[in-house]
């Protein structure tokens, strides 16, 4: 799992990937994660198949490496826990959610 300290960090660490995989009317309602890369949950399993440059056309950022960090985020977690699930399964060994997800972001983010 990823911590909020973690996925606050990611914009420090180019060699990371914060994936939100809300739905874009979602993002337009609250907003998005700093350095995050938007793929709907729907899309995901296409995205992450998709060709080195085809990824990287689409996304504006290079496609992970299998062992890249990669950090899933939603609404509430658990759109977030399927997609790391989904990235494991198609090989991607460093997959994980961030629990909290934009719900927690939110709450955390107000009070600074």
């Amino acid at each position: 799992m990823a911590t909020y300290d973690e996925v606050k960090d990611v914009p420090n660490h180019p060699e990371k990937y914060l994936f939100d995989v809300r739905n874009e009317t979602e993002l337009k309602e609250t907003g998005v994660l700093p350095a995050s890369i938007n793929i709907p949950l729907a899309e995901l399993e296409k995205a992450l198949n998709l060709p080195d440059n085809d990824f990287a056309k689409t996304y504006g950022r290079e496609k992970p490496a299998i062992d890249a960090v990669l950090i899933f985020s939603c609404k509430a977690g658990g759109r977030a826990a399927r997609a790391a699930n989904l990235a494991s399964t198609l090989g991607f060994t460093n997959a994980k959610a961030y629990a909290g997800s934009w719900t927690e972001w939110e709450a955390k983010q107000s009070k600074n």
